[in-house]
């Protein structure tokens, strides 16, 4: 995996070099790596989606037959509590890593993450669910990748300020 992340790190730099040149801008190392810890977190969060979308449309399509009323927000729900466990994971593994002598409770960042998730992935989630599908008929297979536009970076903020914060 750690090649994988290297082959990440060139093909950003390319494309970043030439873009930073283009505007006459030039960033320091730290600057590069908080970019880059970017880049990572939106390709996990990639997965994070597609984790979350796949498992939203299986608890539909399974519910589908028994004809609960707001299934969406059941589908929500549990696809809120195993894609979050999933982006936990890869992002405390690949993209918030501890250094050496940093501490960080795996516990407290756990619980820090699923709260910030909590917030974009329930609250508003369902909220704008409700609204897209039942005020303006969205079909509730399409409202998830809507509200990806809103949670996504509010996540990757409040995971790197908050959740996956070091001492």
């Amino acid at each position: 995996m750690n090649k994988f992340w290297h082959i990440i790190d060139i093909i950003a730099q390319f494309f970043m070099r030439i873009i930073l040149k283009i505007l006459h801008i030039e960033w320091t190392s730290d600057q590069w790596m908080s970019f880059l810890q970017f880049v990572k977190f939106a390709i996990i969060g990639v997965t994070n989606t597609a984790v979350s979308y796949i498992i939203n449309v299986i608890v539909l399509l399974i519910m589908e037959p028994l004809c609960v009323s707001w299934d969406y927000i059941v589908a929500n729900c549990i696809a809120f509590v195993l894609s979050v466990l999933w982006s936990f994971y890869w992002n405390n593994k690949y993209v918030f890593k501890k250094e050496e002598g940093q501490y960080r409770s795996l516990w407290k960042s756990l619980l820090k993450t699923y709260a910030s998730y909590a917030v974009s992935g329930i609250v508003i989630a369902n909220i704008l669910s409700w609204f897209l599908i039942s005020i303006l008929g969205v079909s509730k297979y399409i409202v998830p990748l809507i509200n990806l536009v809103i949670s996504v970076p509010l996540n990757f903020i409040l995971n790197k300020l908050w959740a996956f914060k070091t001492k």
